[in-house]
């Protein structure tokens, strides 16, 4: 969860790597785990889809139990705001999530008015889709 990201645990990034245009997304979430390698596209084994991820520097250490390394991965599930704009998530968002627009390397990224439901990304325009107005 992104409050429960301590700054040291990303403080080894380098460079975050998305594979969708972060900008047209209201939110992404954002977890740490543990994978094999400091670089490289991880594997994904949620369901939904893996939209980013972070690669570490040289400096990182892998756990001296498991030999993993900590690395945020960007993810979104079937039922998020992106694929259901009148769904679960049509105001609000997930504890995990943040906006992918707060977001850098070592930066842990925030929930913002636009994360929380409005105003609607350019994604959204483009597809005419419209938030409720509150």
């Amino acid at each position: 969860m992104s409050a429960l990201i301590d700054p040291e645990e990303i403080a080894h990034e380098t460079e975050l790597v998305w594979l969708e245009d972060p900008t047209l997304l209201d939110y992404v979430r954002q977890s740490l785990d543990r994978l094999p390698s400091r670089r490289g596209k991880p594997a994904y084994h949620r369901d939904g889809r893996m939209v980013g991820y972070a690669i570490l520097g040289k400096d990182a250490k892998p756990s001296r139990y498991s030999g993993t390394f900590r690395r945020r991965v960007f993810w979104l599930l079937p039922h998020d705001r992106d694929q259901q704009p009148a769904g679960l998530y049509e105001t609000g968002a997930p504890s995990e999530a943040i906006d992918p627009r707060t977001v850098a390397p070592t930066v842990k990224g925030y929930k913002t008015e636009r994360s929380e439901g409005g105003p609607a990304s350019p994604a959204m325009i483009a597809l005419g889709l419209v938030l409720p107005a509150d």
